[in-house]
């Protein structure tokens, strides 16, 4: 199956619940340059990625020979999702590319995209229309080969990939507007690098060589132009791009958190983890005075291996139960299981420490996880491993790291982003962020996601609430 997906306009919010769906389905994936950075981290690990990123004059792979990468991956079994900045037919060639799928006799499903033309102006404050200014919009490209130009009377234009033309362009649109006619121009829209400049037609050409704006940006033309009817821009987190190092499947709720202050998030797992099956292998769990987890994978993956082995958490007898932290203790409690201890402090160090001299004890953790100064019985659940990343992003205000392990796979990655701010949970992940080399640290009070979320906004200060147009 082939899907042609509109991106959106690179915030991660306007991506299509449609294009998430298809996008969880995918085999191969083939993207533009223009698809944000928080969508191309939505991809699945085992899918194959090629980057078919244009630039003008500049092409890695040629049309035609996408659309054959699109046809042979299909015609060989696999799920092909074609994922196109914006709206994959509007100036996207998805029309080209659905005309040599159906001569190649295969289905496929387009999933429409919200367009920059509407998104970028809306997020920055400019309402395309606006019954006080103007009754329509022309939307059209500076690749025009036809070179034509509608009729702008009362309309708002909006010129996608023209900032390589606007000298040319602002010399044509002299002919049909005055030449104090307002103007906008935002580069990088609804992303943390979002930049608008307001001018006026006659200056349409300085103002862009001056601020030496670059692809992608757009254009916007007409009295709405000096519109500011953005509130997004008052968000704690506007402009922030902020990187969460979670194993996947475990940052979904901090990043709406961050996203509804308006950061862009970018969901980038270092680890993964994998039970290890045979563990419980001629265990006896019975015994125990207390029985402690160490995270919520390890109470996870118990019941896992429980399940998969037919045996009963029963076997653990009248043992008394001990949590890291309130996010293990709702993951025991959502098993059924009472927690009896959670230490002040939410880490194992902590934990240990709260056990000790309390009997026979046994900890459920991770094979490769912080070692401690108690002789207790151990049982390794599970391993963490580090992810190999294929994507990079080329800059972050701001990196989460949740345990000492998200900071050596990050690093393992990596050797950029040292003077970065991040924010860590516990002295221990802070401490392994220290010795990488990171310096503006930020220790969360406690290991949840609140917490996080707290310490991220006191890094961040309060911006100042715009005034309304007078």
């Amino acid at each position: 199956m082939i899907w042609l997906v509109g991106a959106g306009a690179g915030d991660y919010g306007m991506f299509t619940l449609r294009g998430l769906e298809v996008l969880k389905r995918a085999d191969v994936v083939i993207y533009d340059r223009l698809v944000g950075e928080s969508i191309l981290s939505l991809i699945p690990d085992n899918a194959v990625r090629i980057d078919a990123g244009k630039i003008s004059g500049h092409h890695k792979i040629s049309q035609n020979d996408i659309q054959n990468l699109i046809i042979n991956y299909a015609q060989n079994g696999k799920n092909v999702v074609r994922l196109k900045g914006g709206d994959p037919f509007l100036f996207g060639r998805g029309g080209e590319e659905a005309q040599a799928i159906i001569q190649a006799g295969l289905d496929f499903e387009v999933v429409p995209g919200v367009s920059s033309a509407l998104a970028v102006p809306e997020f920055s404050g400019i309402p395309v229309t606006h019954r006080d200014f103007c009754s329509g919009v022309n939307i059209f490209t500076g690749h025009d080969k036809n070179n034509l130009l509608p009729d702008f009377d009362n309309t708002t234009s909006i010129f996608l990939m023209s900032v390589g033309n606007s000298k040319i362009l602002q010399e044509k649109l002299t002919s049909k507007y005055p030449p104090e006619t307002p103007c906008a121009i935002i580069e990088n829209g609804t992303t943390s690098r979002e930049r608008k400049f307001s001018t006026e037609l006659k200056s349409l050409n300085e103002t862009i060589i001056k601020n030496n704006v670059k692809s992608p940006a757009i254009i916007v033309v007409g009295k709405v132009a000096e519109l500011n009817l953005s509130g997004r821009k008052n968000l704690r987190l506007y402009g922030k791009r902020i990187l969460i190092t979670r194993p996947q499947g475990r940052g979904e709720t901090l990043a709406e958190k961050l996203r509804n202050e308006g950061a862009e998030v970018i969901l980038m797992p270092t680890i993964k983890t994998e039970i290890i099956k045979n563990s419980l292998n001629d265990k006896n769990l019975s015994g125990y005075d207390w029985i402690g987890f160490t995270s919520v994978t390890g109470v996870e993956s118990l019941f896992e291996i429980l399940r998969e082995n037919d045996r009963d958490i029963r076997e653990i007898g009248n043992s008394k139960i001990a949590a890291v932290g309130e996010a293990t203790k709702n993951a025991l409690k959502s098993h059924g299981l009472k927690v009896d201890f959670v230490p002040k402090i939410y880490d194992v160090e902590n934990l240990a420490e709260g056990l000790s001299g309390r009997g026979k004890i046994l900890l459920f953790r991770a094979l490769n996880g912080t070692k401690t100064k108690y002789n207790f019985d151990e049982i390794y659940i599970y391993e963490t491993k580090y992810v190999k990343l294929k994507h990079i992003p080329d800059f972050s205000d701001i990196i989460i790291f949740t345990s000492s392990s998200t900071v050596r796979g990050f690093v393992e990655n990596t050797k950029d982003f040292r003077n970065t701010k991040v924010v860590c949970i516990g002295r221990q992940t802070a401490e392994e962020a220290r010795n990488a080399g990171f310096v503006d640290i930020k220790i969360s009070e406690k290991a949840t996601e609140d917490s996080i979320f707290n310490a991220i906004l006191e890094i961040c200060p309060r911006k100042l609430q715009q005034q309304p147009p007078s």
